[in-house]
């Protein structure tokens, strides 16, 4: 199995909720760590958490449980800085299929990344420029 990228809510969901992950999903993130290979996290991710810890949409355990496995030695989860490539790279993701700018960055960087996206979101999943995974 080769390694993925991880959408906001999926990663939220593998620290905090497991369950809330579908059956694939689920697989590809758990067979990814299980190679040794990692789970990529856009770092406009770790921005959206804190927004969401900061209106108290989600708890402050699931910012600090994500920073732990992103700290942790083994590079289980490795976060993917926003760089010129990968802004550059958003001009591959149609903004009239995927209008949320953390959404595009998040495509942009498995884009780059040439990995897949594991992520529910629907108009993602339309995306035709990356391999998505639910």
């Amino acid at each position: 199995m080769t390694a993925v990228v991880a959408d906001t809510h999926t990663i939220v969901w593998y620290v905090a909720q497991p369950e809330q992950l579908s059956e694939n999903a689920s697989l590809a993130l758990d067979r990814a760590t299980s190679t040794g290979q990692s789970i990529y996290v856009s770092a406009i991710t770790i921005v959206e958490i804190c927004y969401l810890v900061e209106k108290r949409r989600l708890p402050e355990l699931v910012l600090q449980r994500l920073l732990n496995v992103s700290d942790a030695a083994d590079g289980v989860v490795v976060t993917v800085p926003l760089n010129r490539i990968i802004a550059e790279t958003l001009q591959q993701i149609p903004r009239n299929t995927v209008p949320d700018m953390p959404d595009r960055i998040i495509a942009a960087t498995a884009l780059h990344l040439n990995l897949p996206l594991v992520t529910r979101d629907s108009r993602i999943q339309a995306l035709t420029e990356i391999e998505t995974i639910w």
